[in-house]
């Protein structure tokens, strides 16, 4: 009740603002205010993390379409299952080579987590706001509603909240999470002190069915006429749910000791940053334990928790000089805890309650444009404990002539594997384990390509040793493993939209292979994505519309697993899914500053029947008519 109040009343209070836009994006003035100069659309800044400032854009492009999900952003290479919020199973791998400190665990339910990077900041000359709303599966909805101010040309706040909550068509596969984020964005008159902060606080809820039972796969792959209602088809669990929470509190702040913000001339700064988060992850099963899972220490009110709490402190001092550069050297500490409520004794030893690491972390970052090349480095070294690691990046861009721009570089990072690999408990017997793994070690040469003329590519060859996984063992139970050899991989990436006239066709194509280690790391070789449109204004311009189909397909592979006790994908190389097209018919519409989405989802389907996955077990989703709409107000 309290998340829908929040909702409407900050709905109430953005049609409060609300006036007739134009098309360009600027409100209309009345008469009386002909001699008011508008805000242009170019003013409504956008700020990340990492001070990478964009404006808001309230036009509609097909990657507006290609945004237009639970996400909110492309999910190219990431297969969802069958209910909004549900997880993700990936199509290519995405490792990620900036951090250094070892990761929570319970991945799998961290898409809709938000980290501190994911969080902007605003600078905005009026007031804005904007809703966004798309229908679910089945029974639920889901919202995202913004609202941000400056109460002064120097002083920004903005409060967000982002909720679902979503049946689904199969049974037990109920989602409902919360999303609240709220920032502050100031900087002093003269422009030499500056400070971001913000709180977010999190709940992210799944049942959690483990997929259809042997009798219902029998019964859908073979596409039995009476299961066509999907919630007749047996699951293997009734009662059982994770929830991940978190709450997080972020501080950047900085102060110029020589120059100022925004200026040309030398700069002498020193910044502070402060990053604190706390994560719980639960899995429930009230009535009984599954034997689906194996044996359990008791039948009933089964009650995992893992408790995870992170600090990192950073001081650095940055030098911003025309010639020279911008040069930054920086230092700090970092400590995070992982911890259960008591120690396991088990036949293969004793796992203990706590991991916990105090760490001490230096690096430094050089950015500069020199001999026509865009010049980037960061580098990052922490020490202490069992826990130290190491990531370094080297980059250089260099534009080729006025159609064709490429950057390149190399990556590489050691840190050790996420915590639920090293420890987990469990009120399941064979979830119990504690592990003395080596660091993972990873390097890559990765290049992109931005070509007007031919097409955008990027590429990416990997090398990682003591490669970590989820597999069955010889006891068919889910246990983490270090690979003994190295694991490489390939990718390419190219994308390409081609123009006639009111007609558009939109493609993107990934190519991957793994050349070592494709028993631990299963990819499918070739994943594309194909739209054909039509675009045009209609109504003497008052509609701005685009309709067409969208095709998408990923040739077959042994697709991970999903455990739904550890929240993870584990490997599987017993069956091949995958090899099957997806076809969407879309009409989309833009009127003033609404964006309006029409979708039939997974069109064929509906012609030919559905027995694919999305994960071994289960199902993805069938033929759907979605639709919702992203609506910005101005003042």
């Amino acid at each position: 009740m309290k998340k829908i109040i929040f909702l409407l009343s900050l709905l109430s209070f953005s049609l409060s603002f609300g006036q007739e836009q134009n098309l360009s994006g600027r409100p209309n003035s009345d008469k009386s205010k002909d001699t008011v100069k508008e805000p242009t659309i170019d003013l409504f800044k956008i700020i990340s993390i990492d001070n990478d400032t964009t404006h808001v854009d309230t036009s509609l492009t097909i990657q507006k379409d290609y945004r237009f999900n639970y996400l909110r952003k492309d999910i190219f290479g990431l297969l969802p299952f069958a209910n909004t919020g549900q997880t993700y199973n990936q199509l290519t791998e995405f490792r990620d080579f900036n951090s250094v400190i070892p990761k929570f665990g319970a991945r799998a339910r961290h898409y809709n987590f938000m980290e501190a990077k994911d969080v902007n900041y605003y600078y905005v000359p009026t007031p804005l706001t904007e809703l966004y709303f798309k229908t679910v599966p089945e029974q639920g909805q889901q919202l995202d509603a913004f609202f941000t101010v400056n109460t002064s040309e120097r002083l920004n706040f903005s409060v967000a909240y982002k909720g679902v909550r979503a049946l689904g068509r199969y049974r037990h596969i109920l989602t409902s999470s919360g999303n609240f984020r709220t920032t502050l964005n100031y900087q002093t008159k003269n422009r030499k002190y500056r400070v971001k902060a913000h709180f977010v606080s999190q709940d992210l809820l799944n049942e959690e069915n483990g997929g259809l039972t042997n009798d219902a796969l029998v019964s859908y792959i073979t596409k039995e006429p009476e299961f066509d209602d999907r919630s007749v088809l047996d699951v293997n669990f009734e009662d059982a749910e994770s929830i991940l929470y978190g709450k997080g509190l972020f501080l950047y702040h900085e102060y110029y000791l020589l120059g100022a913000q925004d200026t040309v001339q030398n700069k002498l700064y020193l910044s502070h940053r402060l990053d604190y988060s706390y994560k719980k992850f639960q899995y429930l099963q009230s009535s009984a334990a599954n034997t689906l899972l194996g044996e359990s220490f008791q039948s009933t009110n089964l009650n995992d928790e893992t408790r995870f709490r992170n600090l990192n402190n950073t001081i650095a001092v940055n030098f911003d000089n025309p010639v020279l550069g911008k040069l930054s050297g920086r230092a700090g500490y970092s400590s995070f805890d992982y911890w259960y409520d008591s120690v396991f004794v088990g036949e293969e030893g004793v796992a203990e309650d706590r991991l916990e690491g105090r760490l001490l972390n230096v690096g430094g970052s050089y950015d500069n444009f020199l001999a026509g090349f865009n010049l980037h480095g960061d580098i990052s070294f922490n020490f202490g404990d069992d826990f130290s690691g190491n990531h370094i990046l080297a980059s250089a861009g260099y534009q080729l002539d006025e159609n064709n721009f490429l950057n390149f570089g190399i990556k590489q990072t050691s840190r050790a594997p996420n915590l639920n690999f090293l420890l987990y408990q469990s009120d399941y017997v064979n979830y119990n384990w504690q592990n003395d793994f080596d660091n993972e070690n990873a390097q890559s040469l990765f290049f992109e390509l931005s070509a007007r003329l031919v097409a955008d590519i990027s590429g990416e060859l990997t090398q990682i040793q003591n490669f970590t996984y989820f597999s069955l063992d010889d006891q068919n139970a889910v246990k983490p493993l270090q690979f003994d050899g190295d694991v490489r991989y390939f990718k390419l990436k190219a994308q390409r939209e081609f123009n006639f006239g009111k007609f558009a066709l939109d493609n993107t194509v990934l190519y991957q292979n793994v050349s070592d280690g494709d028993a631990v790391l299963n990819l499918p070789e070739l994943v594309t994505r194909n739209t054909f449109y039509y675009k045009d204004f209609w109504f003497n311009k008052a509609l701005y519309l685009q309709t067409g189909l969208s095709f998408r397909y990923f040739s077959s592979y042994q697709m991970d697993a999903y455990d739904p006790v550890l929240a993870e994908f584990y490997v599987q190389n017993d069956v091949e899914y995958g090899n099957y097209p997806v076809v969407d018919f879309f009409f989309n519409g833009k009127v003033d500053q609404a964006r309006i989405f029409f979708k039939l989802e997974n069109l064929n389907f509906l012609i030919d029947g559905n027995n694919n996955f999305s994960a071994p077990r289960h199902p993805h989703n069938d033929f759907m008519v979605r639709f919702g709409l992203v609506w910005n107000f101005f003042l």
